[in-house]
């Protein structure tokens, strides 16, 4: 069954809502506007917790309702309500039609349909049994509390949604996609004595559970958060200064995301507050920096067939051995700044307005052995996980801790450090970066972006590489 013929039955047919009056309702609504649309969700979401030998919590939620956009130049009209019935959208359409104040718009063109998917359409939530969902997690607490006798806490969690959306423009266009994900996460707490230490590992995408039910693929997850949480329980303290950096591939990219990422989306730069606004065509990077958005990746935790306004995802060039190439753009930055939108229109439910947001963000690869990386560094630190950050986006400025991290000593990784923090600035880190891996990947698929209020999935990635002249915080002078 195809997206559109999904979404008829769960809009359509399912509320009595008739095509043609939904229709007459958008055009009514964005009648002499410069755009909008409508955008009509339905959404499945579960999420199942163990904690302490048993199922802490369970929950399961269905939410379904619309959001009504109407622009005219740069002022937004917007209204939504959890009530998918025509009389809500005739209100609707009277209220967000009024942000015209008697002018007269010219409807931007609307989006290139397309034929293509980057996921199944199945849902992945009734695909699988909730006794087999308990069991999985029953299974990855015993197995890891098999593997070691330093364990003391096992935390397993098991998350999915099933989120069907229908866009509807003014010239009678409809847009439809059926979006699943899933997320399996497992962390581990072991201790010696008086001292505990933690680590986790997730994995997950536009999927159905099926593949981590097998054991080779929750044991990894299962293994690298046990291992984290024993190397941190054998590190010292971090060490303190302007260093040497090398960044690990994969994860480590949520560095890249935060720090950089968030300052080269369309409204940042079409406001002039991003470190990166009116540099196009400039060299803002080290050569052979490359950074991409791409949301065509099939699969992938931040891909989409098509964004939230009806654009086709593509994959966009940012930074391009060094120089920005371009921005991330939803239809409303790009029609005010002149360019084509790139499909990073994103919003998090129906109550929302899209924004531009990053898809799958990562650095393309360099040519240098990671080893190589690591025996150029006399003396530095080699962060391989990052737990949480801070980013200013007119500054550019950073701080991001690591929750696995290592000395390098004379070419050579040493020992683990706990309690290090990268503090930086994005722009000038990106001048600094001196050496790139060829060893590029993106991250398990466990990101989440927040901007506005609103979260979205992500993906971050990126090769190994040096960067000279970063500060770490820590707590030793040695």
């Amino acid at each position: 069954m195809s997206n559109i013929a999904i979404t008829d039955d769960l809009f359509f047919n399912r509320f009595d809502l008739d095509r043609a009056q939904v229709d007459s309702c958008v055009e009514t609504a964005l009648q002499g506007c410069d755009d909008g649309e409508l955008f009509m969700e339905y959404r499945q979401s579960e999420s199942l917790g163990w904690d302490d030998g048993k199922l802490k919590t369970a929950s399961f939620d269905t939410s379904h309702g619309f959001g009504l956009r109407a622009i005219s130049g740069e002022a937004t009209g917007f209204a939504h309500a959890s009530d998918l019935s025509v009389a809500a959208l005739q209100r609707a359409a009277q209220a967000v039609n009024a942000v015209r104040h008697n002018r007269q718009g010219h409807m931007d063109i609307h989006p290139a349909n397309t034929k293509s998917s980057l996921y199944g359409e199945d849902n992945p939530l009734s695909l699988m049994a909730f006794e087999d969902k308990v069991k999985l997690l029953a299974d990855i607490d015993a197995y890891v509390r098999g593997k070691d006798p330093r364990v003391r806490q096992v935390m397993a969690s098991l998350g999915g949604s099933w989120q069907a959306v229908r866009i509807v423009r003014a010239d009678g266009q409809h847009f439809a996609d059926v979006r699943p994900l899933v997320r399996v996460n497992v962390s581990v707490v072991v201790g010696e004595g008086d001292r505990q230490e933690a680590g986790s590992s997730g994995a997950g995408g536009r999927a159905s559970y099926n593949q981590w039910v097998e054991a080779a693929h929750w044991q990894r997850q299962a293994d690298e958060a046990l291992r984290q949480a024993l190397v941190n329980l054998e590190s010292v303290e971090a060490p303190a200064g302007e260093m040497q950096v090398v960044l690990g591939p994969g994860w480590p990219g949520i560095l890249l995301h935060e720090a950089i990422g968030h300052g080269l989306e369309g409204d940042f730069n079409r406001k002039k507050t991003s470190a990166f606004s009116g540099l196009l065509g400039e060299r803002v990077a080290a050569p052979g920096v490359t950074v991409v958005d791409d949301g065509t990746i099939p699969d992938r935790r931040g891909s989409l067939t098509i964004d939230d306004e009806g654009t086709a995802s593509a994959r966009t060039v940012l930074i391009e051995d060094g120089i920005l190439k371009g921005y991330m753009q939803d239809r409303l930055n790009a029609r005010l700044m002149g360019v084509a939108p790139t499909g990073n229109g994103r919003r998090q439910s129906y109550a929302c307005t899209p924004l531009p947001r990053m898809t799958n963000t990562y650095m393309q690869n360099g040519n240098h052995d990671p080893a190589e990386i690591i025996a150029s560094v006399k003396n530095g630190l080699y962060a391989v996980n990052f737990g949480g950050g801070q980013v200013d986006i007119v500054s550019g400025k950073f701080v991001f801790s690591c929750t696995e991290a290592y000395k390098i000593e004379n070419g050579h990784i040493g020992e683990a450090v706990k309690g290090a923090t990268l503090i930086g600035n994005g722009p000038d880190a990106l001048t600094k970066v001196t050496m790139i891996g060829n060893d590029s990947r993106l991250d398990d698929g466990i990101g989440t972006c927040g901007k506005e209020g609103q979260g979205v999935p992500v993906g971050v990635g990126q090769p190994s590489m040096r960067i000279d002249g970063l500060t770490v915080g820590g707590t030793s002078a040695g």
